[in-house]
């Protein structure tokens, strides 16, 4: 068997046991949940025999293990379950709101990631310049900053009646497409990157620097190898390899951090849902939002594991 399959095989069992894990704590944890689920569907005028009917028609009055392995079932199968509030199945009732999370997720990283290698290998090259003194300073500040704060700020200097330049709410209309709506997505996708980007760029700047003081690069510069292939050929991809695993992780904090930015700008996507899933009780949807927000970080850390074997020369030899 190849060694990078073995690899894989062993990163794929630690993040199915992640998931795992991470199920036993959303399970106990949805169980812990003060109130009712029974009685948040009813009101509060509902008799205690109409409770426990509702409560048996859930499912609700079995053991916490026998509904926990019948949950573990159903993921297991696709079958999310049904949502105890909409009693349509969860899969239904998650499918747009999945979906544009991925739109804003995906627009955001697409800007994110690519910005933040310029700024931040521009930064290493200019290291100490005023670029360099600007960008950090910049970086510093918007990293001391909660995504709502930074939300806030934009909503303050471009939608309101001075600056009325874009909407202030996200309103998603569903009988038209998504990308036909571009403009509601604007505030919650910069706020997202100026989130996000600042320690991708700080980290980039550091390992930029670490590259360009190493003995190879000035070794081929002695050679009198051109700068522009030394920074394209040495510098730039060594100093992508130890920035890949901190990317990977401020991508997948996009899938956790839309709950916020989402909830700031009323948009629907998992993160409004996730809040009136709690609002309301409804165990099986917060069960599967948090064990799709858990899955996409297993994922994007083993993409990022996979990057760096492939991009790493060194690790790549290790592995022949």
């Amino acid at each position: 068997m190849p060694p990078l399959l073995k690899i894989l095989i062993r990163r794929l069992a630690l993040g199915v046991l992640t998931l795992f894990l991470v199920s036993l704590l959303v399970f106990a944890a949805t169980q812990a949940l003060p109130g009712d689920t029974a009685r948040a569907i009813l009101g509060r005028d509902a008799t205690p025999a109409r409770l426990a009917t509702v409560r048996k028609q859930l499912g609700l009055d079995r053991p916490a293990v026998v509904q926990y392995g019948v949950w573990l079932k159903g993921v297991a199968t696709g079958n999310m379950g049904k949502s105890l509030v909409a009693q349509e199945p969860v899969t239904k009732l998650l499918g747009n709101r999945v979906r544009n999370s991925a739109i804003l997720v995906l627009l955001a990283a697409l800007i994110s990631v690519p910005l933040s290698i310029l700024i931040g290998s521009l930064s290493g090259l200019l290291r100490d310049r005023w670029f360099d003194s600007t960008t950090s300073l910049g970086t510093l500040g918007l990293a001391a900053l909660p995504e709502f704060v930074i939300g806030l700020l934009l909503v303050m200097l471009l939608a309101t009646p001075i600056f009325h330049i874009l909407p202030a709410v996200s309103y998603v209309n569903p009988d038209v497409s998504l990308w036909h709506q571009l403009n509601i997505l604007v505030l919650p996708v910069a706020t997202l990157v100026l989130a996000v980007s600042p320690y991708m760029v700080r980290i980039l700047r550091a390992s930029m620097i670490e590259v360009l003081e190493s003995e190879y690069v000035q070794m081929a510069r002695l050679k009198g190898m051109p700068e522009r292939i030394v920074l394209r050929r040495h510098a730039l991809p060594n100093a992508v390899i130890p920035a890949i695993q901190v990317i990977a992780l401020n991508l997948a904090w996009l899938a956790g951090g839309v709950v916020v930015v989402e909830y700031v700008f009323n948009y629907p996507g998992i993160g409004t849902g996730l809040i009136d899933a709690v609002s309301n009780r409804d165990v099986p949807v917060i069960q599967a939002i948090v064990l799709l927000i858990a899955g996409l970080y297993v994922g994007f850390n083993l993409l990022a594991d996979i990057l760096q074997i492939l991009i790493s020369p060194r690790q790549r030899t290790g592995l022949q």
